[in-house]
């Protein structure tokens, strides 16, 4: 059904359908007949897809990555469609606008997308009071990752309390935080990933969760254009600050062997990529950092997964959990019962 909506879903632009889209989801799940049928549809439960990390029980192992859900608006309506988690963010301390429209492109002849959305964001206690009133309602309760970032005119020196300021809004609502020091689409903010500046961070952080009551798992997210050296540097990071994992990997700033034509992706300009090109990549990220670790920092994997043969790739380079963001777009919302009834067939044959 979704792939003969798809195309008229493609001729509006795509943020606008975005809302759009959610907007119908919304109305659906106002009513306790619409929740059930799509749970009917698209939601898949069994023992042997149930993950356990970081002292949390995942339903399944196919969550949604950050960038869809930016402001917690929709994270009970997605918990109908079958994943197993949610990524919310990436969210700063203070809201912004993000940049400029238009600012995310479509690029069907490689299922693939270029953003510069830039943290467009509410502000992360708007997110967390969001968070608390779904908590209250009706809807089915779902894992929440909160995904942290800082604010585009915070400088890189005063960084830290743009990402302590997101942690203490969202403490109490989110079941474990992503740092995102990764994106391309705020200036600078990759420099963030060099080891003293990242190191710093990591650490203030971890003093900040130590704080709690219930501390939160902490996991880096990271990029897939860091080469050998600079994922050795990430390793020996995480390792020396005790974070809880990785997610692997944000989007890509190349550009090669694309089919869409060179002018159009002149044209499209600055951005991450994502999708379908960037499968490999992460698989390889993935692979890298498991042999390297002795598969002793757990990873979340994102990266062109559009299929239960793309997750079961990740899974078996060594992820433990998988997000889909792009996938979801050209694949549509049966895509988590999809991937988690490929694991179940997988795991049968075994």
């Amino acid at each position: 059904m979704y792939r003969l909506l798809r195309p008229l879903l493609f001729l509006q632009q795509p943020e606008a359908i975005h809302y759009r889209a959610m907007r119908a989801l919304q109305q659906v799940c106002r009513f306790a007949a619409g929740r059930a049928l799509l749970r009917r549809l698209f939601c898949l439960k069994h023992p042997t897809l149930e993950r356990t990390l970081w002292g949390i029980r995942f339903p399944n192992p196919v969550g949604l990555g950050a960038g869809f859900d930016k402001d917690a608006r929709w994270t009970n309506e997605l918990a109908c469609l079958g994943f197993g988690f949610v990524e919310i963010g990436t969210l700063t301390p203070r809201p912004q606008p993000g940049n400029p429209r238009p600012r995310l492109f479509r690029l069907p002849a490689d299922q693939a997308l270029i953003n510069r959305m830039g943290f467009n964001n509410g502000g992360a206690e708007i997110a967390a009071t969001r968070l608390r009133l779904a908590k209250k309602s009706k809807g089915p309760l779902i894992i929440i990752g909160g995904n942290i970032g800082k604010n585009k005119d915070t400088a890189n020196e005063q960084a830290t309390h743009d990402y302590e300021a997101a942690f203490r809004a969202l403490q109490d609502v989110v079941d474990y935080f992503v740092v995102n020091v990764s994106s391309p689409n705020t200036p600078g903010l990759r420099a963030l990933q060099d080891r003293e500046p990242l190191t710093a961070l990591l650490h203030a952080l971890k003093k900040l969760n130590a704080e709690y009551a219930m501390p939160k798992p902490i996991l880096l997210k990271i990029a897939p254009d860091l080469s050998e050296p600079q994922l050795d540097d990430i390793i020996a990071i995480v390792q020396e600050t005790g974070i809880d994992g990785i997610v692997a990997t944000n989007t890509t700033i190349g550009r090669s062997g694309l089919n869409t034509a060179s002018r159009e992706i002149s044209d499209i300009g600055a951005g991450g990529l994502s999708g379908k090109p960037l499968r490999e990549r992460a698989t390889e990220v993935i692979r890298y950092i498991y042999k390297q670790s002795a598969g002793q920092i757990p990873m979340i994997a994102v990266g062109g997964i559009f299929s239960a043969e793309d997750a079961l790739e990740k899974l078996q380079a060594g992820a433990s959990l998988v997000q889909v963001y792009t996938g979801f777009i050209y694949e549509g919302p049966g895509i988590a019962r999809k991937i988690c009834k490929g694991i179940l067939k997988a795991d049968s044959s075994k």
